[in-house]
């Protein structure tokens, strides 16, 4: 204990896993979450949550995905593939009967958001149906994507402001590694991580939202809650029944949770696979403590790091993952690399290096193959193509429902 809030940095991880159910044979999105939450709870009503040994399923905005999430937080990363792999495979049979099964990847290739959207119907469905009226839902970057949450705790303000100064610099480069989803519509966008590309654009009607992603430069919680002032002076015309918290609204990259004493990092794809998500996770963590130690950097230059130039980074990342060109050298160094310029993937590479032993033989493996081949959203265009046939999209999405079975990369 350190504080105001229950954990101190790096004690416990809080990750959050989003998987999409479809059709085996068509691969067409197949909303039954609810059926699936009641029947594995065993009661005759609708629930929203149901626990699994050291995993909770739980319910999303739309009725096609399933959240698995640790319950209660991690002490470690180490292990938390069995328990997610468990649950994965529990639902595939649940879901057998019904012909259809969980499948990764940050969003479904083909999938017709007009369409196939429908919002979660039971419990706090009044909460969907405000944003449904005052955002529209039945669009990519609210019902087609698929995301991976890291929660990292903070124990006071101060490592709050420290932590939210890591998080704010590691951001722009996520992508890089975690990128999964090329794909819409049928073709590829040009983005490596579509989903984010869309997602920024969801509360654009509400700008402070958003705001750029990533986060501003705000390093005490009483700062923070001016924010959250603003977003809820900048709703309310819009929701005057205060049906919505501005906790909740708040839709940046990297959230604060002061209701848990965590920032929760949401620019994360989902991978095909829990190992994969676990070693993503473990190299996000390796690089933000090396930075919250200051053994990259000291804590004041990380202190003024306006958003607009750390979300151009990220922006280049969005559409070109690790091959995106980074330029500047005042970021690199920042995190601790001498060079002027490298690509992304390049900046991931060294800083792995220098973490390397924060990581066991395992992950070092996964992250090898994502620095080597690209992270999945790569191998998937390099393996489908640019706009291939639908029955590319099926054969290539199957193979991912297999990989996620066995917890195993792509291809």
């Amino acid at each position: 204990m350190t504080g105001e809030w229950p954990w101190p940095l790096f004690a416990v991880f809080g990750v959050e896993l989003e998987y999409m159910i479809v059709e085996r044979d068509s691969l067409a999105i197949l909303p039954c979450a609810d059926e699936l939450l009641r029947e594995a709870a065993g009661t005759t009503d609708y629930v929203q949550d149901v626990e699994r040994e050291q995993v909770a399923w739980s319910n999303e905005l739309v009725s096609h995905v399933i959240e698995l999430k640790t319950q209660p937080p991690a002490a470690s990363l180490d292990g938390l593939a069995g328990p997610f792999l468990a649950s994965i495979r529990e639902i595939n049979e649940r879901l057998r009967g019904r012909g259809a099964m969980l499948v990764g990847s940050g969003s479904h290739p083909f999938m017709d958001p007009s369409s196939d959207t429908r919002l979660w119907p039971h419990g706090d469905r009044e909460i969907y149906l405000a944003y449904d009226r005052i955002f529209g839902c039945r669009g990519h970057g609210w019902s087609n994507l698929q995301s991976t949450h890291l929660n990292l705790p903070f124990g006071s303000d101060e490592e709050f402001g420290r932590l939210h100064a890591a998080i704010r610099l590691v951001l722009p480069i996520i992508p890089a590694l975690a990128a999964s989803s090329p794909y819409l519509d049928g073709r590829y966008t040009g983005y490596m991580d579509a989903r984010l590309e869309t997602y920024r654009h969801n509360q654009a009607r509400v700008p402070s939202l958003g705001g750029r992603i990533v986060p501003e430069p705000l390093f005490t919680h009483a700062d923070y809650l001016g924010l959250l002032e603003t977003i809820r002076a900048d709703i309310a015309p819009h929701d005057p029944a205060g049906i919505l918290n501005p906790l909740f609204l708040n839709s940046r990259g990297a959230i604060a949770r002061f209701d848990r004493g965590a920032i929760e990092i949401r620019v994360i794809d989902v991978q095909e696979c829990p190992s994969a998500d676990l070693a993503i996770l473990a190299a996000i963590v390796a690089v933000t403590k090396r930075l919250v130690d200051e053994r990259s950097s000291p804590y004041r230059l990380q202190q003024q790091w306006p958003e607009d130039l750390l979300a151009d980074i990220l922006m280049d990342v969005v559409r070109d993952a690790e091959q995106a060109r980074i330029t500047d050298g005042d970021y690199l160094r920042m995190l601790g690399l001498k060079e002027r310029a490298l690509t992304a993937g390049q900046a991931w590479r060294a800083v792995c290096e220098a973490a390397s032993a924060d990581f066991d033989a395992g992950r070092r493996w996964v992250l090898r193959r994502i620095l080597d081949e690209g992270p999945l959203a790569r191998r998937l265009v390099k393996a489908a193509g640019a706009a291939p046939p639908r029955k590319s999209f099926v054969a290539t999405w199957r193979e991912l429902g297999d990989c996620l079975a066995d917890d195993r990369q792509f291809p």
